[in-house]
């Protein structure tokens, strides 16, 4: 990697900002206007730059995106699902980069009914993304959403199924989803506030009419919430559910009274988290009511759902996490995780026998899929593992006789799950705990300290990284390198209690879980300091910044994606997306406590005088989640600091957000380039 180039330097203008007393100057504030044609400037300097740099690797780049583009089945189709009377299948055309949505009427046989090809909708823009589809009961109409600009704010339209019409009426500024009553004109949807876009107002639309005189159902003026609607899998009520980190609320409205007024199904009591899901003449309620850390199942009738009258289904366990439940006519579908791995347990209403359905090894992920259906003994649930592609099985309930649907091609006639090796093993933090990592290679590797190994985690919300199979991590484990999920703390890999101890003014356990990982890999030869690699996106990112200020002699290369790095400045901007809803996980610091201990880990206040491993960082324009200045401050404050001579590169996406290119293939582009980047620090080119 050329080290020769000039990097771009950023101008400084210093900005004070002031806070509980304590003055921190920020010399690349300015970055932050979007329109300021020297922001542009920078950040296509920068892209200049990291295209220089790279510019050896370019080829390579363009043989890993074939590589990898040629093991998915570019004609490939989803397994048809059963809703009211119809069979929908999302399938992909060779040479199309969008999906095409279609359905088939009474028998996956019949001809297919066409809904949306996106391939035809995307011509002409740069970013393209359609989502929300909602079919109205009779099934004569779909709304749907789409996003051009990769903000994340949709427009709502609606299609007649059986004309093909587009009709006229246009709601702007939400978040694409939608529901419809049982009436098949009323619709219901969620708009988000243009700024910080906080999805917060739900809106009832009439068909037909003009959607600027929609009628405001529900505001959530809790600027800590967020709200959203969606209709009950019953199809008898519509609900309202108001969440924030660490509480929820829910309105309910039967289906086929739109014009009635929602009623509140618990009032919100900090603390108290809550779901809801309909049978028959009850709720049921996954909570953590009453001290339930880990999650309990409660049930209540539909006329009294105060939670006084909640009782208990199944009670709290300390070493299970209740994630889920699926109802069906005859059977409790309930989704858990034990000592980190998956298990679907199956319950029958009639007699409560219960069962576990079988699953055999330690790097698996397993959970239930699309299940619309009530009245079936067929329970649909998706396997992989870290050497296994995913597989769509079919399970029946009452014979537990399975049937693999599907099970995702690996084309190119190279992969032999076989040939590969998985494994759980467990790292000690500093203060005694276990964090488990799991780790896939090819078989043979062996194990003194030689291999490159590239370590990934995220470690925040109570997000869980599941050990899962990646046809596109291929392209590494082929040449040699271990691929590494550190289940740090800050996720729910072992429960509740492993998010409780990494947020908050326990958020720096996550990051020393990550370093503790690394020293265990790097004295058990997995790999060494020379070979090992980091990477993190998003609240992983901040892992990942937080990490090279702390411990950047252990790693190699760091690639840092979408990062939220500058923390602490973000945190006390309200008009930033996302802020309000994120108190509850890293603080508020408008309170002196909780400011000071995010300045004590915040990478950009923290970058010092030091040695920085080799970076990649990615970031998009137009991210609704991360702004783009994070990164860009980010990299131009390192460029200031750091003290050797490893390459520093920032590549922004000018035309899209915080999910990448909205192509099928596109986004493989980036992973190409991520990998070039690892791939060439090792020394391998081909």
């Amino acid at each position: 990697m050329r080290k020769d180039i000039k990097a771009p330097v950023a101008k400084k203008i210093p900005k004070k900002l002031e806070k509980h007393g304590d003055v921190r100057i920020d010399n690349y504030f300015w970055m932050n206007q979007r329109e300021d044609p020297g922001v542009i400037e920078y950040l296509n300097s920068e892209n200049d730059y990291n295209e220089a740099v790279t510019a050896h690797t370019k080829e390579f780049q363009q043989q890993l995106f074939a590589e990898m583009k040629a093991r998915i089945k570019e004609d490939d189709e989803s397994v048809p699902y059963k809703l009211h009377g119809y069979w929908y299948i999302t399938r992909y055309e060779k040479g199309g980069d969008y999906p095409i949505y279609s359905r088939k009427k009474e028998s996956p046989d019949a001809p297919e009914e066409v809904m949306f090809n996106v391939n035809e909708m995307a011509k002409g823009f740069d970013y393209y993304s359609l989502g929300g589809l909602n079919v109205s009961t009779n099934n004569q109409l779909v709304a749907f959403g789409t996003d051009t600009v990769s903000r994340r704010k949709y427009t709502i339209r609606i299609k007649n199924l059986e004309t093909g019409e587009i009709y006229p009426e246009e709601i702007k500024n939400t978040t694409g989803g939608s529901t419809w009553a049982n009436d098949n004109k009323t619709l219901y949807y969620t708009k988000k506030d243009p700024q910080t876009l906080r999805s917060f107002q739900i809106y009832r639309h009439i068909l037909g009419t003009d959607p600027k005189k929609d009628t405001l159902i529900y505001e959530e003026k809790d600027e800590t919430f967020s709200a959203y609607v969606y209709k009950s899998k019953s199809h008898q009520f519509i609900i309202i559910g108001s969440h924030s980190t660490l509480t929820t609320e829910y309105r309910f409205l039967n289906a086929n009274h739109p014009e009635g007024d929602f009623r509140v199904f618990q009032p919100r009591v900090r603390g108290l988290e809550y779901s809801i899901s309909h049978f028959e003449d009850h709720f049921y309620v996954m909570t953590n009511k009453d001290g339930a850390t880990n999650f309990k199942l409660m049930k209540t009738l539909v006329g009294e759902t105060e939670m006084e009258n909640w009782v208990d289904v199944i009670p709290h366990r300390e070493d299970f996490l209740l994630e889920d439940i699926d109802i069906f006519r005859d059977y409790l579908v309930v989704s858990e995780r034990n000592n980190g791995l998956n298990k679907i347990r199956i319950v029958r209403w009639e007699d409560d026998s219960e069962y576990y359905i079988p699953f055999d090894n330690e790097t698996y992920t397993a959970y239930t899929s699309i299940n619309p259906d009530f009245d079936t003994e067929v329970l649909r649930y998706n396997y992989n593992s870290m050497t296994t592609p995913t597989s769509v099985v079919e399970f029946n309930m009452k014979t537990k006789e399975k049937t693999v649907l599907k099970e995702h091609e690996v084309l190119g006639g190279k992969f032999d799950k076989n040939n590969y090796a998985a494994e759980r093993i467990w790292a000690t933090a500093d203060d005694g705990t276990k964090i488990p990592v799991s780790l896939v290679y090819r078989k043979g590797t062996k194990m003194d300290g030689s291999n490159p190994l590239l370590q990934y985690a995220y470690g925040s919300y109570g997000s869980t990284i599941d050990p899962y199979f990646s046809s596109v991590r291929l392209s590494l484990l082929d040449r040699g390198f271990i691929y590494a999920i550190a289940h740090v703390r800050g996720g729910e890999y072992l429960g509740r209690n492993w998010y409780e101890e990494g947020r908050l003014f326990k958020k720096t356990n996550t990051f020393d879980d990550f370093i503790a990982v690394s020293e265990y890999l790097i004295d058990k030869k997995y790999t060494s300091a020379a070979h090992l690699y980091a990477m993190g996106g998003s609240a992983g990112g901040l892992l990942m910044g937080a990490v090279i200020n702390r411990a950047p002699q252990l790693y190699n290369g760091v690639i840092a994606a979408v990062p939220f790095v500058d923390v602490v400045t973000t945190m006390l901007d309200e008009s930033i997306p996302l802020t309000t809803g994120e108190y509850d996980e890293w603080g508020n610091p408008d309170n002196r406590e909780y400011y000071e201990y995010m300045k004590s880990y915040s990478p950009y206040d923290n970058i010092k005088r030091q040695d920085y491993p080799n970076m990649l960082v990615t970031t998009g324009l137009h991210d609704s989640q991360v702004q783009y200045w994070e990164p860009a401050k980010w990299v131009a404050k390192l460029r200031e600091y750091k003290t050797d001579s490893n390459v520093l590169l920032l590549h922004t996406n000018m035309e899209a957000g915080h999910g990448g290119p909205s192509g099928r293939f596109e986004a493989l582009r980036e992973v190409a380039e991520e990998y070039a980047f690892l791939l060439d620090l090792e020394g391998i080119g081909q």
